[in-house]
């Protein structure tokens, strides 16, 4: 990373920082005028981000993320109804089959190891 990009990184933390000491330093009354001046800084420093490598980087990785999240097939109805009903299967027969080593488990020590039965 270029040293102007570190310094444009810099200075957008600073103009968060700003933003917030400044949502601090107006009185609480003005709770719209606080926001605003959060929400400000927080624009500011967007932009600023925005013109630096990284930002520019960052954006062209959301575009792509876009591209690809639009090549998504999504399952039909039936589909996902299939597959929902699977892992409620799947996590029924699993349950049964904890509950009956458990069960089994408990039985073993405690009423044949310990005789505590």
């Amino acid at each position: 990373m270029e040293m102007q990009d570190k310094i444009k990184l810099a200075l957008a933390g600073l103009v968060v920082v700003a933003g917030i000491v400044g949502f601090y330093m107006i009185p609480e009354g003005q709770g719209l005028l606080r926001a605003l001046a959060f929400a400000v800084s927080i624009l500011l420093a967007a932009g600023v981000v925005w013109t630096s490598a990284p930002g520019k980087g960052l954006v062209v990785y959301a575009n792509e993320s876009l591209v690809e999240a639009r090549k998504v097939v999504w399952p039909t109805r039936k589909e996902a109804t299939q597959v929902t009903l699977m892992v409620f299967v799947f996590v029924t027969v699993l349950a049964l089959f904890m509950w009956l080593v458990d069960s089994g488990l408990s039985w073993l020590f405690y009423d044949v190891i310990l005789g505590r039965g």
